[in-house]
């Protein structure tokens, strides 16, 4: 294992991003980077490719071959190093130094005073210990603690090892989550400024700005008060949208002082994190601590169940029917269920049976024509032959999936009552969407955030869309939009409707920069752009790309061919330029968006790595077609055997994952939602037990610790 002469925590960790300090996109040089760390992360992606080539239906339930766990072999291996380093005296040295410092930590973490007033425990504060203050008030529970040698099954150096690929990879996404303004957890925050040897303080503590919604009696459409326009000169670099502020600037190439990202540097961050994917100490080291922590909660739930359904039992009128829950993942066209879009349908065609609802090959069609030409009866259609439902036949096929938005198979049906887009200009879809919005608000404690697509075909899509939301009038309290936006350049190139991918990522992006430099010319897009929370990148995972992404990749403007770009291709450039779209909106003291890419469901391991430097996070499941959402809890909660609490977690979770306002989420929550632990439930709004909420902090803590205190025991080790 290389030594290194400086604080190792130096050489990972990113530039401190403060409010106040101009913010610039740190930039990595190739020559920065190990040849061992390049040749590592293009073998993962070779195998990756090659699993692709290979994969069947039940790849995703194999071990890999280089997978330590079970292996004799490697547990042989093991321990004979183990035995070496337990007869090497500078091991022995660093090992001494690891167990001071976990003593050190472990005793703020632990609440181990016996001091006790009125059923609160006082845990003792080491002043030398890692740890970023706990509160000193802690519920009383009974806790699972590990005494020993922490080293026990693993090298020191093997332990360290992984703790510096573990903190490394936290502080790259650190970096790339504040850039975007997503959220980061401000405990993690703390330990990584602990690790660099900074000071964390809460007025740095950056977080997406999120328009709250309009109060009682103000009009959500008004085009009052609207910012005066920039004139700023707008153009695309590198796939990218560049901002100038005047025509000289523009031509002088000197871009307006915002963060612009690079491919280069991207595809570095990620060689590293996938190089960390195949370290061997580093997947020991996970493997057995998720095993352990599995283990742990376990525990928890057997020794603390009823004494957590005590807490929950002493709240005034709060239970899981009445606290805030949101559907974080759910398609406009699929926020319905069966029966209700089979009641919409045959209502529309008793009173409207002789209206032209379809212009198709140049014929306009009435809705009673419409039925004819598929030979159906809507009085004769049931829930069963509708088929809209995505069961067990759909599982891993997309493109069974996405032949469930044909309702009866009918793409004529799909486009009649589905898109906002068509020949009634929207007003079916708009009705549907606004019968669920008024049923979610009618429940009070329930909120959806639908998507919408937008496909970067043209650039008029989003003036379409956003004239199709005002006409209809489709705000709700309840609602929050997320806009969608398909992988499918190759089907737009096949057809020539873009000449390269730059193309249509010009389509998707200039309209929103343009929108937010001037707001005058655009009203209609600006008042949208309040409500839309954040962007989702959709499509098939499970599409082969025989291009390895890496920064020799070509530009946007070179990628010409008919082929689809990489998933990770496609997730920078998206990321890139909601970054500096946000940076922008937030200069110009507008809302700021969320990146939220399914992800995870099918394809290779580069996607997860692609999403964990780029997403705020990747609420991903099934499509809500079949059971409402407090239905989809209540089964959840019978097939996984989930308590009160377990449920109520879930659905606390949900708000602070989902778009909502800060103002929102502080009346939802708690005004002290941002802190962790115990001090950041309101258990009076949240019905989670505060046991639950310590139990989560300082098992967090304790595993950040680790990180940190390896990292520490090193430097002290060497020096």
């Amino acid at each position: 294992m290389r030594k290194f002469q400086t604080p190792i925590v130096k050489q990972i960790s990113s530039p401190c991003l403060s409010k106040d300090m101009p913010r610039q996109f740190p930039k990595i040089a190739l020559s920065d980077v190990d040849e061992e760390v390049r040749l590592l992360a293009e073998k993962v992606y070779a195998s990756a490719l090659k699993e692709e080539e290979t994969k069947d239906a039940l790849s995703l339930y194999t071990v890999p071959e280089d997978c330590p766990i079970g292996m004799q072999e490697a547990k042989q291996r093991e321990l004979l190093r183990e035995l070496a380093e337990q007869q090497s005296e500078e091991s022995a040295k660093r090992k001494k130094s690891f167990q001071i410092i976990r003593s050190q930590s472990m005793s703020l973490q632990i609440p181990l005073s016996t001091d006790r007033v009125q059923g609160v425990v006082m845990p003792l504060v080491s002043p030398g210990s890692s740890c970023p203050l706990i509160p000193q008030k802690l519920p009383e529970f009974q806790r699972v603690i590990i005494s020993g040698d922490y080293c026990a099954g693993i090298t020191v150096e093997d332990y360290e090892q992984a703790a510096k690929s573990l903190l490394k990879a936290l502080f790259i996404r650190e970096k790339y989550s504040k850039l975007a303004y997503h959220c980061f957890p401000r405990t993690t925050t703390q330990f990584l400024c602990i690790a660099a040897n900074e000071t964390w303080r809460e007025e740095d503590e950056i977080l997406p700005d999120i328009c709250p919604c309009p109060g009682e009696g103000e009009d959500p459409y008004s085009m009052e008060n609207i910012p005066e326009n920039l004139n700023y000169q707008l153009k695309m670099k590198d796939g990218i949208i560049y901002v100038y502020e005047n025509i000289e600037a523009l031509s002088i190439n000197k871009p307006h002082c915002l963060p612009y990202p690079d491919l280069e540097t991207f595809a570095i961050d990620m060689s590293h994190v996938l190089a960390m994917i195949i370290d061997g100490p580093t997947k020991t080291y996970c493997h057995r601590r998720l095993n352990f922590l599995g283990s742990k909660f376990y525990l928890h739930e057997m020794l603390n169940e009823m004494a957590e359904l005590k807490e929950l039992k002493r709240v005034p009128h709060r239970d899981f029917y009445n606290v805030r829950k949101v559907d974080t993942h759910i398609h406009a066209a699929a926020c319905m269920n069966q029966k209700h879009l089979l009641n919409f349908i045959q209502t529309t065609y008793k009173s409207d049976a002789d209206r032209v609802v379809l212009e198709k090959a140049g014929q306009k069609l009435t809705l009673k024509q419409v039925f004819n030409n598929l030979n159906m009866d809507p009085y004769d259609l049931t829930v069963d032959s509708l088929d809209v439902h995505a069961g067990r036949q759909t599982f891993h096929r997309f493109d069974k999936f996405n032949s469930k938005y044909n309702p009866v198979g009918a793409s004529e049906l799909r486009e009649i009552y589905l898109k906002a887009d068509n020949y009634i200009e929207g007003e079916y879809f708009a009705r549907l969407i606004k019968e669920v919005a008024h049923n979610l608000e009618e429940s009070k404690y329930q909120h959806a955030e639908p998507r919408l697509s937008i496909y970067g075909r043209s650039p008029e899509e989003w003036q379409s869309l956003s004239h199709w939301f005002i006409q209809h009038k489709v705000y709700s309290p309840n609602m929050h939009w997320v806009i969608q936006v398909p992988r499918i350049y190759d089907i737009f190139k096949s057809r020539k409707l873009v000449p390269n991918f730059a193309k249509m990522l010009e389509n998707i992006f200039l309209p929103l920069f343009e929108a937010t430099v001037n707001p005058q010319k655009h009203k209609e897009l600006h008042v949208f752009l309040q409500y839309v929370t954040g962007f989702d990148s959709v499509d098939d995972e499970s599409k082969h790309s025989d291009h390895m992404f890496s920064f020799k990749s070509p530009k946007p403007e070179q990628w010409t061919t008919d082929e689809n770009p990489p998933y990770s291709y496609y997730l920078f450039h998206m990321y890139a330029n909601i970054m500096v779209l946000n940076n922008l909106r937030k200069e110009r003291g507008l809302s700021t968006f969320q990146f939220r890419p399914h992800c995870g469901e099918a394809g290779s391991i580069t996607h997860l790595v692609s999403a964990f430097l780029t997403a705020d996070n990747i609420s991903h499941g099934l499509n809500l077609k079949k059971e409402a959402l407090m239905e989809e809890y209540a089964i959840a909660a019978q097939l996984w055997k989930f308590s009160t609490c377990d449920v109520c977690e879930i659905a606390r979770n949900s708000v602070l994952q989902s778009g909502l306002s800060h103002e929102d989420k502080k009346h939802f929550i708690g005004a002290n939602y941002l802190k962790d632990g115990p001090e950041g439930n309101d258990i009076r709004r949240t019905n989670v037990a505060q046991i639950r909420m310590a139990y989560r902090h300082e098992t967090l803590c304790n595993e950040l610790s680790f990180l940190v205190d390896a990292v520490k025991s090193e430097v002290n080790g060497s020096q």
